[in-house]
Parts: structure tokens; sequence; C-alpha cells
């Protein structure tokens, strides 16, 4: 069984930064391709940052140049470093493994609220 443990969360204004952290049970970090979704209230879930097995990465439109996803394989965590933080942005963020596509995921960890002021 997977266990993902997000944190880091919290409230910031405008252009403000947060970095999230996703502590994973296992070895799972290093192997897996791992992702940063989030959800708003009213809207679907999205994928905001993702980084493969070999250490690729992809970004939602509206976050690239703002957000960082990184890994420390040594600590089974991912992170997500957000900066420029803006009102849009948010939203409950979930860590996530995805097996195969961005869209297919199997496991969740249970969220982090981030909510940014204007």
């Amino acid at each position: 069984q997977v266990q993902l443990v997000e944190s880091g969360g919290g409230l910031v204004q405008a252009g403000g930064s947060l970095r999230l952290s996703c502590a994973a049970s296992g070895s799972i970090v290093s192997i897996n391709a791992m992702g940063w979704y989030r959800q708003a209230p009213g809207k679907q879930r999205e994928l905001v940052a993702g980084i493969s097995s070999g250490g690729s990465t992809t970004y939602a439109d509206s976050v690239k140049g703002r957000f960082t996803i990184s890994r420390d394989n040594a600590k089974n965590t991912v992170y997500l470093q957000m900066n420029s933080l803006k009102p849009e942005d948010t939203a409950v963020y979930y860590c996530a493994r995805a097996r195969g596509s961005w869209s297919k995921v199997d496991y969740w960890g249970q969220g982090t609220q981030v909510t940014v002021s204007s």
C-alpha cells in the first residue's frame, strides 16, 4: 500500500511563495511518475506539474515559469515550489502517483489547502 502525505499548504498573499512537500512510503518517488494536482471549488481536478521517473517535467500553462516540481529520492519526497502566487492558484493541492499517463492515478494523498489572498 502506497501512502502519500502532503504538507506545506497555508494562507499567503498574492505574489508570495509556498513550498509543498509530499512524503511517500517506500522507495516509489525515484521509479514512478509523480504529480501535483489541484482542485478549486466547483472545478475539476487538474494536473499542475508532473515529474517522470526519468526526471522530465511537465507543467500546466497557467503555472509555467512560476512553479517548479522536484524530488529527493533519498527522502522519498516530491516538492512543489510555488512562486508569484495568484488568487486563482487557490485550491486543494494533491500529490499522486501516475501510471502510464497523467490522467491515470492510482494513489492520492489527502490534499493540502493553499489559499492566496488578493
